[in-house]
């Protein structure tokens, strides 16, 4: 596992304690969500979309069932919520802290509505909610998704706890997140763009480059793929797997609440 103190959760440069780390990640993308999708598609070369896409092709048989009721948790924007939504019947529910962000996910909703055919729209809300603190009750989700937010979270292992919480018994939890590459000349690559690159461009297009500072920062202090696996099965867990894509940069881990 990561040293203890920095796998507890995330910590922004200046924060004290987990309150203060939330406060500095609210208003983090509450600044940037003008520009918030531009950047993720602009910064990724586009795989932001790819990735998304591969999530929901591994949850469908989930979003096919009629009686499904899914969580994203972190939704940002809303990309991701509303991918589930028109992939299948289920009911979707988007949830983030930020305000700002909500915002443009409804606007979003709004749009895809607008211009669809399909009904399936019709089967998203959102939410604002703390992931620490979820207004959920107990047992209300057969999924739970999470798309490069849980990285961004004060504490993981509560925030893994109120996921298991609100999933229902072989309920089924999806995590999206960076991770760090392995050593060598793509690894260097990457880390080279991630760590010089890409805080320029984001900070030049959104105005806040210490955003775009933290977040290579983040994923370097964040989980191994299998320091992940370890802390969702301290938690309670089964069935955790994981899937590491586009040369090492990101995971997919995916694990169920035991029945």
């Amino acid at each position: 596992m990561p040293d203890t103190a920095l796998a507890k959760g995330t910590r922004p440069e200046g924060a004290q304690s987990e309150a203060d780390a939330s406060r500095k990640v609210r208003e983090m993308f509450s600044q940037i969500a003008p520009r918030y999708d531009l950047l993720n598609h602009l910064l990724s070369l586009q795989f932001d979309r790819l990735w998304r896409a591969r999530v929901t092709r591994r949850v469908r048989p989930i979003l096919d069932r009629p009686d499904t009721v899914a969580l994203d948790l972190c939704c940002g924007t809303g990309d991701l919520a509303l991918s589930l939504a028109a992939a299948g019947k289920a009911r979707v529910i988007g949830a983030d802290f930020a305000h700002p962000m909500l915002v443009r996910a409804r606007e979003k909703s709004a749009s895809a509505m607008a211009s669809s055919s399909s009904q399936s729209t019709h089967t998203i809300s959102f939410a604002e909610a703390d992931a620490l603190l979820l207004p959920f009750v107990d047992r209300s989700f057969d999924l739970v998704t999470t798309a490069f937010g849980f990285r961004n979270l004060a504490n993981y292992e509560t925030g893994l706890r109120e996921i298991y919480r609100i999933l229902k018994p072989g309920g089924t939890l999806a995590i999206l997140e960076f991770t760090e590459p392995p050593v060598g000349f793509l690894g260097g690559l990457y880390r080279w763009y991630f760590r010089r690159i890409l805080p320029r461009v984001g900070g030049l297009i959104s105005g806040d480059r210490s955003a775009y500072t933290y977040l290579p920062a983040s994923v370097s202090r964040f989980f191994l793929p299998r320091e992940l696996v370890s802390l969702l099965q301290t938690v309670g867990y089964s069935e955790v797997d994981f899937h590491v894509w586009t040369f090492g940069t990101v995971a997919l881990h995916t694990a169920v609440r035991p029945s």
